[in-house]
């Protein structure tokens, strides 16, 4: 299961490592997307936007896992490119022992401040006892979608990013199916949704632990239960890479809930409206999104086996390769975007909302895939800092009042909200070109510097 990345093609290692995140991270989005599309089928716009809503704070607390799951993929990425076998046994029991315990906590205080999360949402009347329904049921899973995360991030550090793949599919496959078992053949609306969900991602991981229970022998790195040791400096270093990335994830997802707050005080039909485009959103962010966890684990190998320059090429080609396809989202929904509205509702007027919502939004598809790679590059090397430090600066100065702004003023149209996210990931984009050009030539100074005084000794 363990894969060297460091040789071979760069461009086909990135294809074949992105492919299956590719993959993976669309069968997720179908998650949403089915718990949208099935229960628009047999329930109303309060329905619709008490599961819009609820999988909205879901994805938020989803993501934040995974990002801080970055600190296990680069540790480990890192001592299997440096064939340190030890090193990356220590850093796999410890990613268990630090998510597992952080997973119990999380689900106790998000049971407990459940309604207040619903009232901060600002949620439509009409639609608060549904979306309490679907975020407790969901909160319960969270120790499910942590060990999701947690075997995951392992088996990507160590060079495997199709077993995931496998996992996610099974998962997909139940969650349509109890969909239309909860929502529409026993009428349980959101609460269904929920559990359908919940019940779907307790499979994905039995099915992932009876796999690699399966595949115990073709994994190279010694695994027992005494790397459930807490080893302080495997802690820290896995918190130093991950911490950053979650903040950072986590503040972007705020800043699309404060967004939707925005939209939800302007009625229901500019909430649902919202809510469905954030759902086609996820799916058009599905390569900016593999492109980010893609060069963080290809570079981390490449980089514990002192490869700097194949790291570089690697940015190169997936940051071209997001860009390709930004493009031509941005070119789908400028021509046709409320056709793929329309198959979330057929409330005319969220339609219309939508529409112009999208393009406004899609923008965001060239831009994010830029910044995303960067990050991933940054957090290769343990720089994840700067992945922050953009993406806070774009939501303060950016996104946020600039939403705000055109919430208030441009009543009629939701247009100029959603040109405010394109917006923020443009300030990000200039802030990492600009740190990526001063790190390069520091680097280049260094090597300069030491090349000099190996040939003066």
């Amino acid at each position: 299961m363990e894969k060297n990345l460091t040789t071979g093609s760069v461009l086909k290692t990135v294809l074949y490592f992105s492919l299956p995140y590719l993959l993976s991270y669309f069968l997720q989005t179908l998650y949403g997307m089915a718990d949208l599309f099935i229960i628009g089928q047999f329930n109303g716009v309060e329905s619709t936007t008490a599961v819009s809503i609820g999988s909205q704070v879901m994805h938020m607390l989803t993501v934040m896992i995974v990002g801080l799951a970055m600190g296990a993929t680069v540790m480990i990425g890192q001592a299997v490119g440096a064939n340190q076998k030890e090193q990356a046994s220590h850093a796999i029991g410890n990613t268990i022992l630090l998510f597992m315990t952080l997973s119990l906590v999380l689900t106790l205080l998000l049971l407990l401040f459940v309604r207040p999360i619903v009232q901060v949402m600002a949620t439509p009347i009409e639609s608060v006892s549904g979306a309490i329904a679907y975020l407790t049921i969901c909160f319960i899973g969270i120790p499910f979608i942590t060990a999701y995360n947690i075997i995951s991030s392992i088996l990507r550090g160590m060079g495997d990013s199709k077993s995931p793949m496998y996992f996610v599919a099974l998962s997909c496959l139940a969650n349509i199916l109890l969909d239309y078992l909860f929502i529409g053949l026993l009428g349980m609306g959101a609460a269904g949704a929920a559990l359908g969900t919940t019940l779907s991602q307790t499979l994905s991981v039995l099915f992932a632990l009876c796999l690699l229970l399966r595949k115990k022998a073709k994994i190279q790195i010694p695994l027992s239960f005494k790397e459930l040791r807490p080893r302080k400096s495997i802690l820290l270093g896995l918190l130093k890479v991950g911490v950053p990335v979650a903040l950072q994830d986590g503040f972007i997802q705020i800043s699309f809930i404060v967004i939707t707050i925005f939209a939800n005080q302007r009625g229901l039909n500019d909430a649902a409206a919202v809510g469905i485009v954030e759902k086609i959103i996820g799916v058009l962010f599905l390569v900016p999104s593999s492109m980010l966890q893609s060069v963080s684990a290809l570079c981390a190998q490449n980089i514990g086996a002192g490869r700097h320059e194949r790291a570089r090429l690697i940015l190169y080609y997936a940051s071209a390769m997001a860009i390709l396809w930004g493009a031509a989202a941005v070119i789908l929904m400028q021509l046709d975007a409320e056709r793929f509205i329309g198959w979330f509702s057929d409330n005319q007027t969220v339609v219309l909302l939508g529409g112009q919502y999208m393009r406004g939004y899609v923008w965001d598809c060239i831009l994010a895939g830029i910044h995303f790679s960067f990050s991933g590059y940054f957090c290769a090397y343990g720089w994840s800092g700067i992945s922050f430090l953009h993406n806070s600066l774009s939501i303060v100065c950016a996104r946020i009042p600039l939403s705000y702004f055109a919430s208030r003023y441009f009543t009629n149209t939701l247009f100029p909200m959603g040109l405010a996210s394109s917006v923020g990931s443009g300030v990000s984009v200039l802030i990492c070109v600009g740190v990526f050009l001063w790190l390069n030539q520091r680097q280049q100074k260094q090597q300069r510097q030491e090349k000099q005084q190996s040939l003066a000794g």
